[in-house]
Order: structure tokens, then C-alpha cells, then sequence
């Protein structure tokens, strides 16, 4: 029974988040995209922005989606995992990582967060037997477990009202040198290298467009993912970012248009450049009226220069653009590049919902079982024992849920609102009275500079060549400021390296007017200051904190006479003179 109620209860708090963000709700789209000149339309001729999520890691796991990080293919994954607990087990986790993984309330939670499309990585082998396996060479046999798994997606997705945009991520043979993105066995023969594997992409795509010919909320064929290969110079430029003609490439896809074309002549084309989606050179001209450029963007800088490229060429050959795949960084990158692209006009698809992360919208939650797996797989621990494999394999499972995962509010809010306000919204409801705990770490959301400051905000290592992600600590929240835990004590956040320059913003709600003792709780190793404001006025200034002996050894700091309003009040928190951690407030009236 107590068991039943925590689920329930958890539901509920998904129910309720979602109803939290309706406000930003992106309104219901008519049906039917195409490309007009540069814009994507729906059968009105309204301009729509595809505002998606992409469904990674649910029919093609990445390695890094799992914490593993060694032979990390998904045919690896699966083939380590058969040695730990066997060919029957291994497959009753991935039946029922299927299962979970997306099931209708993910959808209908995008809906009510405020997105209006979805990208499904399609892995092939859901659909139809590798090349070498046919009985008859040459012929396809097809499998309904993947056209099930998208009927059922889509029709979620319509009554939703969201557009679903098919990609196939993992072609036969793999499409690049990227092995986990395909899921690639270097030791057979790509799609490049064959032409059995050629012709079941081709056939695949026909069998696609032949069944939802007729569906107006399919958004669109994203006919090859990534591909990342070096026609030309595959010694010296493997991932072909070099590549000047593209030739196999073009040849591909125009092999794919013709076949979608002989069944369907509704759907918009999506094709992706060679070196992660970015290199056209010798792709273009367009060989379809209807026709979508994607492109992919990870870790650069998000300004002008970072899109000139698509716009130049979406401009060129009077053909929209999309960014089909982008995200794995910070709040700050995410809302940043968003006002970027929307700007342009250009649409946008994030990556993923979900993993065993915490800079997407879902985390997976991991257990000490499955930790020991990736532990051993990454060469960091002893192989585990069957029965302790088998329960952290379907743990993880069962965590996949929505309702089992962490809703990362902070992440959506990036997305869906503060692309389009600078007003800041309470974390969590403040309500402070005698002897209130706030949290240093349920600062306001909201962009950086206006609910917090930060001064190492996001990752741009493509841009830079230095890595420098935001949150250093990797949990509880994505925006710029650092976060770590304290591991004796189960989820203790707080706020680390709190530097100079930097502050936090709280809005509360002040049960009674009245003076007001705040009790920091700080540790430093070394002299340090900070000052306190209440609704933009000074109330205390430069504040001396001693050293503490240890930045997990914390001790407490009063700060008397606080004057505090009742109702809303907004107090920011400075570091003066920097270098120190930050666990809560107290406060005493």
C-alpha cells in the first residue's frame, strides 16, 4: 500500500508540473508541413517553428546515455550484458527498456510543456533483418516490432497534436566512423561499402513512406542521421569534414527521394550533410520541391557566425532550414540558442528527453546495481555477480518511467519560456516563517544575469578548444552555477565554488513583516565576504566569513536585523570576495 501511494503521489507531481507550464504552451498546429520558399508551413500556410524533442536512446542506446563509455555500441552493450546474465534475461531487459522508455504520458507531457514535434532515432534492425541474415539474399523480411512501436508514437503524437518526424539513426551497415551513433561493427561492411545494405535502406524508406502516406501529423523523412564518413580521404578525413564532393552521399539520397516519391508525394525530405550533419559541399542544388535542410550544432558559440552557413545556403537555394539535432550543454546555451535560431526562423529538435543525465528534460535514475555493471564495463571494478546484474539492469528498466525519472523543470523553463522573458519564477514555493530552511540551491528560475550570475555558464568547446561546462558538480540543475552533494547525507545539495562577482536570487513570500535573523550556512578555506540584498536595496554589506577549515566543513554565519515585508520579497545573496561553498538560510524572526 505504501508503496502504491508513493507512485501515485509521483504521478501526480508529474501531472501537476505539467500543468505548471501550460501557460507556455505552444499553440495546436494545422496539419500537414511542407516547405514553402524558405519557410516551413502547415496546410494553412502559416509559418510553423518545429520546437521538438528527440527520443534518443529508446530504439538505439548511445553508450554515454548509460554511463558506459567503453565498446559502447549498443550490439557491444547487449552482447556484454548476455555475459552477465544470459541470452534470456538480456532479452527480457530490452523488451522491457522498449516498453518504458517512451509510453503515451511522455507525449502527452511534451505537449503540455510546450512542444509541438518529435524526432523518433529509428534503429533498422527493428524493422528488418541485417543484410547478412536474410534467407534470401537480396529480399527484406520485415518485422513489426518497429513499425508497432511507431504506429503506437504516432498516435500519441496525433492526439497530441504534435508532429512526429521519422529519423533513421542507425542505417544497415552504419553510415560513419561514429560507431555508437549507428551502432556500427567496424568489421563489416558499412551502407558505403555495400550494395545489399544500400538497397535495404532504400527499400526501408519506401516501406515507410508507404505506410504513412496518408498521416498529416508525420512531420517529415530524416532520411540519414550524422552520416560522418571520408569518401575521398578516408586515412586523413574519416569523418569526412573535409570532403569536397560528397558524392556517394548525394547518390544515397537521391536514391531514398525516388523511392519515397514513388509511394508518397506529401511528405517534406529532411537531408543532413556529410561530418555530422554540417558538410554540403557538392550536395546541393536541391533535387525536390519539397525538401528540408537539418543541420546539427553542439558546443559553439551561439551567435550569428554559428548559423551563417545554414542561412547562407537556406537562402541561396530556396529551401527551409532545421536544426535537427542539438543540446548536452547548459540553460544558458540552451536559451541562448534557441532566441538564435528562432530569430532566423529555423526550427529545432534538442536531444534527449532522456538519460542517466542531468542537462535534459528526464533523468534516468541509476541504482547501485546497474552501477556495478558500469563500473566493470569501464574497467573501474570487479565483474558482478548474475542475480545482482539482473536486479540493476531491471531497476533501470522500471526507472525509465516518467513518472520514476527527475522532471528537470529548470531545463523546459530554458526552453520553452525564457527564450522569450527575463521575468524570473520562484524554484520552489518560499513560503518563509519562523525557523524556514531555504535551500542555497533553489535559487530563482530564470536567464543568467537576471535570476543568477554565474561567470562559467556553458560548454563551447567547439568554438574555444577548452571544455568548460556550467554546472561543474553535473547535478540537481543545469543552469551556470556549480553544484554539488554531500554524500553522507542522501540528495544534500549545495552551491559550489561560489566566486567573486557571482550572486543567487530567491524569491520569497514573507508570512509576517518583522526583523529577521538569517543563519548562513558556508564553509571556506579562506577569509571570504559576502552581502545580502532585499528587493534591490543593500541590507547587509561585505559581510567577513572566517575560514572553516574544509569546503565541506560548514559552519553557520548570523547575519542579525534583517527587515523583511510581508508577502513577495526578493533577496540576492553576493560573494564579494569568493571561493567558498553555500548550503542554506535559515531564517528567525
Amino acid at each position: 500500500m505504501e508503496i502504491n501511494r508513493i507512485v501515485k503521489m509521483k504521478k501526480l507531481l508529474v501531472i501537476l508540473l505539467s500543468l505548471s507550464l501550460t501557460s507556455y504552451v505552444i499553440p495546436a498546429a494545422a496539419q500537414g508541413l511542407h516547405a514553402e520558399g524558405t519557410k516551413i508551413v502547415n496546410a494553412k500556410g502559416e509559418n510553423v517553428i518545429l520546437r521538438g524533442m528527440g527520443l534518443g536512446g529508446w530504439m538505439l542506446q548511445e553508450g554515454y546515455m548509460l554511463k558506459i563509455n567503453k565498446e559502447s555500441q549498443q550490439y557491444r552493450i547487449r552482447e556484454r550484458i548476455e555475459d552477465l546474465v544470459g541470452p534470456e534475461k538480456t532479452a527480457e531487459f530490452y523488451d522491457l527498456w522498449l516498453k518504458n522508455h517512451t509510453r503515451k504520458t511522455d507525449i502527452d507531457s511534451l505537449k503540455a510543456w510546450g512542444f509541438n514535434s518529435v524526432r523518433l532515432p529509428m534503429h533498422y534492425n527493428l524493422y528488418t533483418l541485417a543484410a547478412e541474415k536474410e534467407p534470401v539474399a537480396g529480399k527484406n523480411t520485415w518485422l513489426d516490432k518497429g513499425f508497432s512501436m511507431t504506429d503506437s508514437l504516432l498516435a500519441w503524437c496525433k492526439a497530441n497534436r504534435i508532429y512526429l518526424i521519422l529519423d533513421l539513426h542507425a542505417l544497415p551497415g552504419g553510415q560513419g566512423n561514429d560507431l555508437n551513433i549507428a551502432d556500427r561493427d567496424p568489421s563489416k561492411p558499412s551502407v558505403w561499402d555495400s550494395e545489399a545494405n544500400r538497397q535495404k535502406t532504400v527499400a526501408l524508406w519506401k516501406k515507410l513512406a508507404g505506410r504513412y502516406v496518408n498521416e498529416p501529423w508525420i512531420g517529415g523523412y530524416d532520411i540519414i542521421n550524422e552520416p560522418n564518413w571520408g569518401f575521398e580521404n578516408p586515412a586523413e578525413d574519416q569523418h569526412g569534414l573535409k570532403e569536397q564532393k560528397n558524392a556517394p552521399l548525394r547518390k544515397l539520397m537521391v536514391e531514398i527521394t525516388e523511392a519515397i516519391r514513388s509511394v508518397d508525394q506529401k511528405h517534406m525530405i529532411i537531408i543532413e550533410g556529410n561530418g555530422w550533419g554540417n558538410n554540403y559541399n557538392g550536395i546541393m542544388p536541391a533535387w525536390d520541391k519539397n525538401m528540408i535542410l537539418s543541420f546539427h550544432k553542439y558546443w559553439n558559440y551561439n551567435d550569428q557566425a554559428s548559423v551563417a552557413h545554414i542561412v547562407k545556403m537556406r537562402d541561396q537555394y530556396n529551401v527551409p532550414a532545421w536544426l535537427g539535432e542539438t543540446g548536452e550543454n547548459s540553460n544558458v546555451w540552451f536559451t541562448d540558442a534557441i532566441r538564435l535560431l528562432e530569430k532566423n526562423n529555423i526550427g529545432w529538435s534538442w536531444w534527449p528527453l532522456k538519460k542517466i543525465g542531468f542537462n535534459n528534460p528526464s533523468e534516468i535514475r541509476s541504482n547501485p546495481n546497474y552501477n556495478g555493471i558500469t563500473d566493470y564495463m569501464n574497467g573501474k571494478g570487479n565483474k558482478p555477480a548474475a542475480g545482482k546484474a539482473y536486479s540493476g539492469l531491471m531497476e533501470l528498466a522500471e526507472n525509465l518511467k516518467l513518472e520514476n525519472t527527475i522532471i528537470h523543470r529548470d531545463v523546459i523553463d530554458a526552453m520553452i519560456r525564457q527564450p522569450f522573458s527575463n521575468e524570473t519564477l520562484p524554484f520552489k514555493n518560499n513560503i518563509v516563517s519562523n525557523h524556514t530552511l531555504l535551500k542555497a540551491v533553489d535559487y530563482d528560475l530564470g536567464v543568467s544575469g537576471v535570476a543568477y550570475s554565474d561567470k562559467d555558464t556553458a560548454d563551447y568547446h567547439v568554438s574555444t578548444g577548452k571544455t568548460s561546462p556550467g554546472n561543474k558538480g553535473g547535478i540537481y540543475r543545469n543552469d551556470g552555477v556549480d553544484i554539488s552533494s554531500d554524500s553522507s547525507r542522501r540528495e544534500a545539495y549545495y552551491v559550489s565554488s561560489f566566486e567573486s562577482g557571482e550572486w543567487l536570487q530567491y524569491t520569497i513570500t514573507v508570512k509576517e513583516k518583522g526583523s529577521y535573523t538569517l543563519t548562513f550556512k558556508l564553509a571556506a578555506t579562506a577569509k571570504v565576504k559576502l552581502s545580502l540584498s532585499v528587493n534591490g536595496k543593500a541590507a547587509a554589506k561585505e559581510i567577513t566569513v572566517l575560514p572553516t577549515g574544509g569546503l565541506t566543513n560548514f559552519r553557520q554565519l548570523e547575519v542579525k536585523n534583517i527587515k523583511l515585508d510581508k508577502g513577495k520579497q526578493v533577496l540576492r545573496v553576493y560573494a564579494d570576495a569568493g571561493g567558498f561553498n553555500f548550503d542554506s538560510i535559515q531564517f528567525q524572526k
